[in-house]
């Protein structure tokens, strides 16, 4: 069994200082890895990653993250990145990395993904070039995704994870004002993680969504944003892939319960 611990939007400052530090120091126990869903600071700030960085550092799980929206506010998500890492965590945008626990290993594929709606209710690539770009760029993210999926692919892994801060589903939106949905997530990332094939998506963003969704090719998405799950992380098991070489669909997700408590 493949325990995998994940929150998002924990959307921390000064003041949030060691709030998630004694129920992080508890993953050992209960999870292989520690997967961060986007929205780890407030304004993205240097200052605010670094209180960040010393929540997570030298766990002894391994830290795999993606940014958020709030994470590019300041325009200074290179720097964030860096603190983060210089933490210990990987930090993916269209990449994947594979972490080894009790001899399975497990692959995760990042992007913070973007907007753009769902099938039906969507934008396109028409029109004024803001709009196309608009499109564009949550394409690419999707893209990133999709490749990054792929390789994990090619890597024989025991479990593939798709890890975005934008949902892929509009299931687990459900909670929010359905005109905000097209900021929220985008059919395209959903489209990617079908096309490649996971074991699990995991995102955040929505606050006021719901925790459980799907993709339409049958793979269980979660929505992981501290809001919705209410506690410090949430843990998913995932069976043995044993060889994780083909595209698997619709396989088993059970949480488990855990001490930690979210930050007030």
């Amino acid at each position: 069994m493949i325990r995998v611990a994940a929150v998002g939007d924990i959307h921390m400052g000064p003041e949030s200082r060691g709030t998630l530090r004694p129920a992080f120091e508890t993953l050992p126990d209960c999870a292989d890895v520690l997967l961060l869903a986007g929205d780890l600071t407030r304004h993205g700030t240097p200052e605010e990653a670094r209180v960040v960085a010393r929540e997570i550092a030298d766990l002894a799980v391994p830290v795999v993250a993606v940014l958020g929206n709030h994470d590019h506010h300041d325009g200074r998500a290179d720097e964030v990145t860096a603190v983060l890492r210089e933490s210990g965590a990987q930090v993916l945008e269209g990449e994947a990395t594979v972490v080894t626990r009790s001899g399975l290993r497990i692959g995760v594929a990042g992007t913070k993904g973007f907007g753009g709606g769902f099938a039906g209710r969507c934008a396109g690539e028409f029109g004024e070039p803001v709009m196309k770009e608009f499109v564009r760029y949550s394409r690419r993210r999707a893209d990133g995704l999709r490749g990054a999926l792929e390789e994990l692919g090619r890597s024989r892994c025991d479990a593939r994870i798709a890890l975005t801060h934008f949902s892929p589903v509009p299931d687990t939106l459900a909670g929010e004002p359905p005109e905000i949905y097209p900021f929220l997530g985008s059919y395209l990332l959903a489209e990617a993680i079908d096309t490649a094939g996971a074991d699990l998506a995991v995102h955040g963003h929505a606050h006021f969504g719901a925790e459980h969704g799907m993709t339409g090719g049958g793979i269980k998405v979660r929505n992981v944003a501290q809001p919705v799950i209410g506690r410090a992380f949430h843990v998913y098991c995932l069976p043995d892939g044993g060889h994780g070489a083909a595209p698997t669909r619709g396989r088993s997700v059970r949480p488990l319960p855990v001490a930690g408590r979210p930050p007030p």
